[in-house]
């Protein structure tokens, strides 16, 4: 593609900084520079239509992990780790719905709820035994009990007879949020180009070489905020994950509202309206969902459906509306890398399928590294 003198003039000149990635992290690692350098020419480059990955893909869950996720965290991580990872989600959530504003975020505070299937007796009383533990540990950040036990009040099937009630969950409008977002970099100025692949960069020294292609530019700093696409930058400590997920056709007379998980987080389903939103399945074929490639499989789809019908909502005729999926970053850790790859150079990334808790103030901690 041969540019014109107006492009290069107005796009690619005298460039400061230059975001790759128009997520959840990108959109405020971007907005935060603006309100660090008022004056200086933000690019964001973005290779999808819309935020390519999981930020306009995922469930919309404001939630910072289950029970049982944290337990089984605990087991690989230190416990001023979990701690600090859970502090940072709920941080993350906190500066998320200032920026955007709850009523845009369109967000409910119907709580979470954790369920265990019978067949998962072992791990239900593993919890049940350490719920006081992780409350304790939890108490000075939330002031308050985080975790207890009900029962449950929904007629699911083939799970305990208790569930683990979180009432600091939510749930948000993942498109509206990204909108919001979107609409908040536009009006300050900061140029978001779509459909850009960066194919190759080169910190000089004094800037960066960009290449998108068919032409390059120089910018100053250049930040990445790549998620699950973010492998070849971090040496292989990110890899991709893939999400799969489903929704349904409007079910008359729902009676279920809140935010849901079962199987460590693996599986995590909510209403959004009349409709339940159902995803993972990742745990059936680990390798096979080791994935940047998007798309679904016939063995997590006809899992995630038999849950549906046979668990969630037993003895109801539920028809699915569509299914897509998402790109998550993961990686031994669950921490994530927030970091300078060389002088000019710097990434955000390895979120942990925590995205929405996480990548407001990970977007914010990349941009103060400049």
């Amino acid at each position: 593609m041969q540019l014109s003198y107006w492009e290069i003039k107005n796009w690619f000149t005298n460039v400061d900084y230059t975001v790759v990635g128009s997520g959840i992290v990108g959109l405020h690692a971007a907005l935060r520079l603006r309100e660090r350098f008022p004056n200086s020419k933000i690019i964001v480059l973005e290779k999808g239509v819309l935020p390519q990955g999981a930020s306009t893909k995922n469930a919309g869950f404001a939630c910072f992990g289950s029970l049982s996720e944290i337990i089984d965290d605990l087991k690989s991580h230190s416990e001023e780790e979990v701690i600090n990872l859970i502090q940072k989600r709920w941080e993350g959530l906190k500066l998320l719905r200032k920026r955007v504003g709850d009523e845009k975020l369109d967000f409910k505070p119907f709580g979470g709820y954790e369920l265990f299937l019978k067949e998962h007796e072992s791990d239900y009383l593993e919890c049940i035994n350490k719920l006081p533990f992780i409350n304790e540990i939890l108490q000075p950040l939330f002031k308050a009990d985080v975790y207890s036990k009900e029962i449950d009040r929904f007629g699911f099937k083939g799970i305990f007879e208790s569930v683990i009630f979180n009432p600091f969950e939510g749930q948000i409008d993942t498109g509206n949020m990204m909108q919001e977002l979107l609409k908040q970099a536009a009006a300050n100025d900061i140029l978001i180009l779509n459909q850009q692949k960066v194919t190759s960069f080169n910190d000089n020294g004094t800037n960066v070489e960009v290449a998108l292609g068919d032409f390059s530019f120089k910018t100053k700093k250049l930040l990445f905020a790549t998620n699950g696409f973010a492998s070849e930058l971090t040496k292989g400590e990110v890899k991709p994950a893939r999400a799969q997920v489903l929704i349904t056709q409007p079910i008359p007379n729902l009676h279920l509202k809140g935010t849901f998980h079962f199987d460590k987080g693996y599986y995590y389903f909510r209403n959004i309206g009349d409709r339940i939103l159902f995803g993972g399945g990742r745990n059936l074929d680990f390798q096979g969902e080791a994935t940047d490639e998007f798309g679904e499989t016939q063995l997590i789809q006809n899992h995630l459906e038999r849950l549906l019908k046979e668990v969630i909502l037993p003895n109801q005729e539920v028809e699915i509306d569509h299914r897509w999926s998402g790109i998550m970053g993961l990686g031994a850790s669950k921490n994530p890398i927030v970091e300078a790859i060389s002088n000019n150079v710097f990434c955000g990334v390895r979120l942990g399928g925590m995205g929405v808790a996480i990548g407001s103030l990970i977007g914010t901690e990349l941009a103060d590294l400049i």
